[in-house]
């Protein structure tokens, strides 16, 4: 273990960079996990581990101390827990943070379950979204230009795990893929005529939500085609979109007797 306490050490810097700044951890094509969960979950899924770095304090923990253990021969550094604080990304650091390359992404496929989602910006949002796709069974999302960064720090904390279940696409051409998208496209809209539990959800769906407020763009939901509605008797206007998305996936999961 290499422990460094200059912040002008160049591998601190470079952290704090990736940390700081989304331009260049998608120049470089690195993401940094916080925490045991986020770097088991890429460890599960088949990811590679460049290097792993600690808080003076979570050299300590006994969970980190034996997960470290266990995984002898990645490069391995230390830093006071103020320096650590400035490279973790998050309010609440977990002592152990994670640096890897970006997963590799297949071309996206025009005849599978996807989620879609059309300029929202909102990280923890994002990344809910994509938890709840994954827990659905959806493998594939793509991200329309205006969307956060599925790689960030915060939007990797928000999905747990689930951006290396899926396939991920982003700057997306959203009406263009479901242009020629072999299944059914559906947006949710208030104004929908069809309710979403008397409406069809057969065969392969591309389900499209927008950022709260906004919602879809008119082309993403003209491209789209179908349009439902959750019915809300409590009164209230609207959803929040990670509730919405979930009210709709998961009825897809119970007519498909998941």
């Amino acid at each position: 273990m290499k422990t460094i306490s200059s912040r002008d050490n160049p591998r601190f810097k470079r952290l704090r960079k990736w940390a700081t700044q989304h331009r260049a951890r998608r120049d470089d094509g690195v993401i940094l996990l916080d925490g045991l969960h986020l770097i088991e979950a890429l460890a599960a899924a088949g990811g590679e581990l460049q290097e792993l770095v600690l808080s003076e304090s979570g050299a300590g923990r006994p969970e980190i101390a034996a997960w470290v253990a266990a995984h002898a021969g990645i490069e391995l550094l230390q830093f006071p827990d103020a320096m650590f604080g400035e490279v973790a990304a998050t309010d609440t650091p977990s002592g152990i943070l994670a640096v890897a390359k970006v997963p590799p992404q297949p071309a996206p496929r025009a005849d599978v379950d996807c989620l879609l989602l059309d300029g929202v910006q909102d990280p923890g949002n994002v990344g809910t979204l994509l938890r709840t796709a994954a827990a659905a069974g959806v493998r594939q999302a793509l991200l329309g230009p205006g969307c956060a960064d599925a790689w960030a720090p915060k939007t990797l904390r928000a999905g747990q795990g689930a951006q290396f279940l899926l396939s991920i696409h982003e700057n997306a051409d959203l009406a263009g893929f479901l242009g020629g998208y072999r299944g059914t496209g559906v947006v949710t809209r208030l104004d929908a005529a069809r309710s979403l539990y008397e409406t069809p959800l057969d065969g392969p769906l591309a389900w499209v939500f927008g950022a709260e407020g906004q919602g879809v763009s008119a082309p993403v939901a003209q491209a789209a085609k179908l349009g439902v509605f959750i019915p809300m008797p409590g009164g209230t206007e609207s959803l929040n979109v990670a509730a919405a998305a979930a009210v709709c996936l998961f009825e897809v999961v119970r007519r498909r007797g998941g």
